[in-house]
Parts: C-alpha cells; structure tokens; sequence
C-alpha cells in the first residue's frame, strides 16, 4: 500500500436532535475524514474527535495539525506498506493524539481490505455476519420525554437502552425507568461524573439490575473504579480510562473494570483494539463498541470490529436515521427489526461515501501529495 495522495477533510453534520451528557449538550458534530488514494484504490477514515476538548484532550483543530504536519509526513516518508498494522508501530514515536492516528489507520485498513478482494470485518478477524446493537440516550428535562425515546426504540428493535445520568438525574430517573419498562436491558452512563464521595448514591443502583455502570469516576482513573467495583455489585464498565492495551491490562489486574467500551479512536485504532480484544478474551473482560455520533464511515469501523467474537454486548452502533436525516454513504446503517445490523460482504468498509454529500458537509479539504 502505498499512498499517491492523502486527503483530510473537515466535516459538519447537524444532530437530528440535540443529544446531552454530563459534558454538555451537542447539537452539531465536527469531526474530520481521510482519504487515503493509491492508484487503484481509497481507503477511508474517520477521526472522531469534537470542536471541543470535553470527551479527550483532542479537537478538530489539534487533530487536524497533528495529521497535516506529523503524521501524513511521516507515512509518505515511510513509503510502502504491507499492512496496517505498520501504521501504529509508525505512529508510535507520537505520543497520544489516539484519534488521529486511527482515522488514518483506518483508513489503510480499508484500502488494505479493498486490495485484498474482503470484506474489513473478515480482514480483522471477524466471525459474525450479524451485530446486535443498542442505543444511547441523552439526558432529558422532561422524564416523559426519555420514556417516548426509550419507547420509540424498543420497537424499532434495539436490544439494550444506553441511559446517561449525571447528579441529579441519576437513581430516580432509572426507577422511573424500570417501573414504567420491567427487566429490559439497561445500563447507565456517567460520562466520569462522579466520585467516591458520591458512593452511597451509585450503591443505589444496584437494586435495579443493570448490565453496568460506565465510566462513573473520573476520566484517567483506575484506582477509585477499583474501590468503588468492591462496593457495588453492578458491574463497572471503563470507557475513558481504557486508551491502549497497557491501560487494559492494569485496570484488569486492578478489578478496575468487569467489562471494557471499546471505541477504536480512543484507543489509537483498530490493530490495538484488537490487541486489548485478544486479552480480554484471555481475561474472561465482556467488550462492546462505543460511539462517537460518527458519520457512516466511522460506523461503518465499528460494525467491522465488532463482528471479533469477544464483543458479547450489544453496542453502540446504532442506525444512521438515530443521529442523522441523511448520511454520507450508500447504502445507509440500517437496523434490522430484530436489533441487528447486516455485516456488508462487499470488500472493504462495505459502504460508498457519496461524493456529493460529502461535499455538501465538508467545510475544508487539504490534498496532500507524495514528494
């Protein structure tokens, strides 16, 4: 593989509807996409940072720099490569910066899985044809609200309610939810924004039988999660703090975490997610695919990775009509009525940005050429 052009693109996309967590709420989504060009082929990538530095400490911007003056450079001066799993240990002299250096290892993943005549799904490993998959909800004002979203979503199928909770909007809001909906599959999501003062209140959700509590403390921690797993009977599930294979391994060895979130931007792209796979399956760790409102293209990643046999939860990777009117690829993710996604058999990602669209949401283009 060996890049002719490399092309980063600037995208804006607006959300269907508001979308609110411990963070803030997001009305918009500002994310970049590559394009990596051989002569016969391109390979596509998503970054999936925000215009702001609430989830990680990346951005559109820092991203964007880190990519055009670092990373694109050293690929071109590397010159030809026979599979992706080079573009990490390249990368690797580059400290963090996780989301961009998957958007472009991805993308060579693509591209390595198009010359390869496979689908990515198989070319990582992959054993499922289909993915089950559940949906996150925002926090709401109007509890009513929440209950319209969480129906809406039972009968369109999705087999597990990701709710988010923050003070205050946490065990009278799943109450609600459990008495209003039974023993449905739920689980909540802190977005880190708690601590071990708050213990007596998170101990409290354990009488509602969730699947997990995500990322309740803070959002570099290992220690507290493995304080706070000896008081709670559910289990926790590490998002933020999990952002390589070392980080794994030690919140594992810890009893930081029961189960893992596995977003593949975070963790620097999809050769380490399948490395800290591999391990959690040695661990006995649970893993499912988190999401980052991605466009199809990012969505399109994560359907490949969680088609690895590990990931036994359903995850993230909800349809392109949950966040979007239209997407910018063909055919859209679309979510069966039995909540599973279709793997595509087509090779690569499986589904075709359309040109078009692309255009229309892209707000700056930078074409990077060999020499």
């Amino acid at each position: 593989m060996k890049a002719e052009k490399i092309v980063l693109r600037k995208m804006r996309m607006t959300l269907k509807s508001p979308f609110q967590t411990s963070f803030g709420t997001q009305t918009v989504r500002d994310f970049i996409l590559v394009e990596v060009h051989t002569r016969d082929f391109v390979g596509y990538g998503e970054c999936v940072v925000s215009g702001e530095p609430l989830y990680s400490e990346e951005t559109v911007e820092t991203a964007w720099h880190i990519m055009e003056d670092f990373l694109v450079p050293m690929l071109f001066e590397y010159g030809e490569l026979a599979h992706p799993d080079e573009v990490g240990r390249l990368f690797a002299p580059i400290r963090r910066n996780n989301m961009a250096k998957s958007a472009l290892e991805g993308a060579y993943w693509d591209l390595y899985a198009k010359q390869q005549g496979i689908p990515l799904a198989r070319a990582l490993g992959g054993t499922k044809d289909r993915i089950e998959v559940g949906v996150s909800l925002g926090i709401e004002a109007d509890i009513n609200d929440l209950f319209r979203n969480v129906e809406k979503y039972l009968e369109l199928g999705y087999r597990r309610m990701k709710i988010k909770i923050a003070p205050g909007k946490d065990v009278e809001v799943i109450r609600a939810l459990r008495q209003r909906f039974g023993g449905i599959p739920m689980m909540a999501d802190a977005n880190s924004a708690y601590t071990l003062r708050d213990v007596d209140v998170l101990k409290q959700l354990d009488e509602f039988d969730l699947m997990m509590i995500e990322q309740p403390l803070a959002h570099d921690d290992i220690i507290d999660h493995a304080k706070l797993q000896r008081e709670l009977k559910t289990p926790i599930c590490l998002d933020e703090s999990i952002h390589s294979y070392e980080d794994a391994r030690k919140a594992i060895e810890l009893g930081s975490t029961r189960i893992i979130n596995m977003k593949v931007g975070r963790v620097g792209g999809l050769s380490e997610a399948k490395r800290i796979h591999d391990l959690c399956v040695e661990k006995g760790i649970p893993l499912w695919c988190g999401g980052m409102l991605e466009s199809g293209i990012g969505r399109a990643h994560n359907i490949a990775v969680t088609t690895l046999p590990n990931f036994t939860l359903p995850g993230d990777t909800a349809g392109s009509s949950r966040y979007w009117q239209e997407d910018i690829i063909d055919p859209e993710v679309e979510v069966a009525a039995d909540g599973t996604i279709a793997v595509p058999q087509a090779p690569g990602i499986g589904f075709a940005p359309v040109p078009d669209l692309l255009d229309k949401y892209t707000t700056a283009v930078n074409v990077m050429k060999r020499g």
